[in-house]
């Protein structure tokens, strides 16, 4: 008996080095993501806003992407009280794979601005998108497009995918 139990021990590590050595051979691969911000009016850029991330494929538990840039900005909401509000660009990508010259990832975007002088009462302009995309390498491409509410203008986001070596 005690043989038997030594012999399927023997038989149960040598598969789990087998795996372990599997996992090892398949080592990350690193991307650098080019992000451009665009706020047009009829086809022509008005501003652009560029952002850069590094993300790997296949990417490890629990591991992040991600870019949070802007400011705080304080809005009256009564006379005697005041609130404050995160206000700029926050992007997350995950998931991130890579198939034929592409790569492939889930993008969560928020793009917010205040529109006008910041009075008691802004207008706050706020896109969110989300959504898994694939980005060819090399190949700038438009992955969100929104129209403004209150003009004729359009915000985009472009990402470009590069891999790295």
């Amino acid at each position: 008996m005690n043989r038997i139990c030594l012999v399927i021990m023997a038989l149960a590590g040598s598969l789990g080095m087998a795996q372990t050595s599997d996992a090892a051979k398949e080592m990350p691969k690193f991307y650098k993501l080019d992000f451009v911000v665009k706020d047009m009016e009829g086809g022509k850029v008005i501003t652009a806003r560029n952002y850069s991330v590094i993300v790997e494929s296949p990417t490890m538990a629990g591991s992040m992407n991600q870019i949070r840039a802007g400011s705080k900005v304080t809005i009256s909401t009564s006379p005697s009280t005041s609130t404050t509000i995160d206000i700029g660009t926050n992007i997350e990508c995950n998931r991130v794979m890579e198939m034929e010259n592409s790569l492939s990832f889930q993008l969560i975007a928020e793009v917010s601005s205040v529109l006008g002088e910041t009075d008691p009462h802004p207008v706050i302009r706020q896109n969110k998108w989300s959504s898994v995309v694939i980005v060819p390498f090399k190949k700038p491409t438009v992955v969100f497009s929104s129209d403004d509410a209150t003009s004729k203008r359009v915000l985009q986001l472009e990402v470009t995918a590069t891999p790295r070596i």
